[in-house]
């Protein structure tokens, strides 16, 4: 497999790709990342965190709120895209021992106009918080590694999909943009599914509270770094409230799955 860019369907089956030492090497790389995913982005924030500091973009207060503001937006647009295409059509790809598994292949929802609709929505929301901690080494060291951790892990289950359903991954491939999303007929692909709540809720609890507390942390983070506890007392404090907040959300999410309320898959 010969990664091509994530805005253009595969070529055609008369222009085979060739297996190249790059490409093995970024599959293996993948397989790695895959197992590993829940847990090398937040370690990576935490490792930042504690070894950085927020900086003013171009010495400028306003500006920087300005990109808390663009930050919370693009996250929120990544987890929108995501509650879309959980809701009404979901793909399962984690298997036993964090590798990757599929049982059937789904192209059904956002997945006929996107491959990967889910990795883009997380790109968006770590894109996102990376902006609200506005740090150049968040830019230099997060950012490429974050291409980098999605590049691997899209070409390691492309391997397994084209091993696992053959030509009719080919096909899909050629038909499906890798990530960037074509919209053209979207309303038709939706209109015969029904959005179900209670699976977004019972998917994506987990990843929305981490998401969300990670935002309040950096913005509770960057005003007590740059002015000090005393200086922004009232605006901590608000954002703190924010915390038990979320913590009941992802309780209350928690006990409806526990509990049977949300269903099955």
């Amino acid at each position: 497999m010969n990664p091509v860019p994530w805005s253009s369907p595969d070529p055609p089956a008369s222009q085979p790709r060739p297996v190249t030492m790059r490409s093995v090497w970024l599959i293996q790389l993948g397989h790695f990342f895959f197992g590993y995913r829940d847990y090398l982005i937040p370690f990576m924030f935490l490792m930042l965190s504690v070894t950085t500091v927020p900086e003013f973009p171009l010495g400028s207060e306003r500006l920087d709120r300005w990109l808390d503001i663009g930050g919370l937006l693009i996250a929120g647009v990544g987890q929108a895209l995501r509650v879309c295409v959980i809701g009404f059509a979901y793909i399962k790809r984690g298997g036993r021992n964090k590798q990757i598994a599929a049982d059937t292949l789904v192209r059904e929802g956002f997945f006929a106009h996107s491959r990967n609709p889910l990795y883009l929505g997380n790109m968006l929301i770590i894109v996102g918080l990376i902006l609200i901690a506005n740090n150049r080494w968040w830019y230099f060291l997060a950012l490429p590694s974050v291409i980098l951790i999605y590049t691997a892990i899209i070409a390691a289950e492309e391997e397994f999909l084209t091993k696992r359903f053959g030509q009719d991954y080919e096909e899909y491939c050629r038909q499906v943009n890798r990530l960037l999303p074509s919209f053209t007929g979207l309303r038709q692909s939706l209109a015969p599914l029904t959005f179900q709540w209670k699976r977004v809720i019972q998917k994506e609890y987990g990843s929305t509270f981490t998401w969300t507390s990670t935002a309040l942390f950096l913005l509770v983070w960057e005003r007590w770094q740059r002015f000090g506890y005393a200086a922004q007392r009232a605006q901590i404090h608000t954002l703190v409230w924010g915390f038990p907040i979320l913590v009941t959300l992802y309780l209350v999410a928690r006990w409806m799955k526990k509990t049977g309320r949300l269903g099955g898959l």
